[in-house]
């Protein structure tokens, strides 16, 4: 891969994701603003990282500690299903440039906070150095506490969700999102502890204001 500053890269127009540690409610607003952009007529498709695919469900065994693996080797992974999610037959390059809004659960910022946690931040950073940009991303901000509650309320446990993790992770996207600063993508801070329907007013406004009136 070529050595491109982090922020020195293009940006993916009709892109949102949404980011922030394990149980701050990503997968819930997603849905929430989906069901707003269709309500209004748009073509929305919502996707996630890891994938579903073959690469993906093996990133998510490893996630589960069903299969054991080094960190280097789920950062690699990782870049692997995020090329294929980015670039492959219906992905993200191809939707997002036919017109569709593409809404993703996670993306590279998710892993130079995950995995720059786990085996430092220069694998990461190479593995994702040359993928765009989305042109908005929301960071959801929540208290590790709050954020663990709710994931021990789904009843199943990952190997990354335990509270000194989540603090050192939570920590590392502060410092993923200041170096993004001026990249040309906007980023919208989200504060997670709010009731899901303020949240959900907010990142429609938000986006609304972002696209502009007639996009949503």
């Amino acid at each position: 891969m070529s050595e491109t500053p982090l922020t020195d890269r293009r940006t993916i127009r009709n892109f949102i994701v949404f980011e922030g540690i394990d149980g701050t409610g990503t997968t819930t607003q997603i849905r929430e603003l989906v069901g707003t952009l269709r309500r209004r007529g748009m073509r929305v498709w919502a996707t996630a990282e890891p994938t579903s695919s073959p690469i993906g469900m093996l990133i998510r065994g490893m996630l589960r500690g069903e299969t054991p693996a080094r960190p280097e080797t789920i950062a690699y992974l990782f870049a692997a299903d995020r090329h294929e999610h980015l670039f492959g037959q219906g992905g993200i390059v191809e939707r997002s440039g036919g017109g569709e809004i593409v809404v993703c659960d996670r993306y590279l910022f998710s892993s130079l906070a995950y995995q720059g946690s786990t085996c430092g931040k220069d694998l990461p950073e190479r593995l994702n150095r040359d993928f765009p940009l989305p042109s908005l991303v929301f960071h959801f901000r929540v208290d590790p506490e709050t954020s663990l509650e709710r994931v021990k309320s789904r009843g199943s446990i990952e190997i990354f969700e335990h509270i000194e993790f989540q603090h050192r992770v939570s920590e590392a996207y502060e410092g993923v999102f200041g170096d993004f600063a001026g990249s040309g993508m906007k980023i919208v801070g989200v504060d997670a502890g709010k009731p899901i329907a303020e949240t959900a007013a907010f990142i429609a406004a938000e986006t609304e204001r972002f696209f502009g009136a007639n996009a949503v």
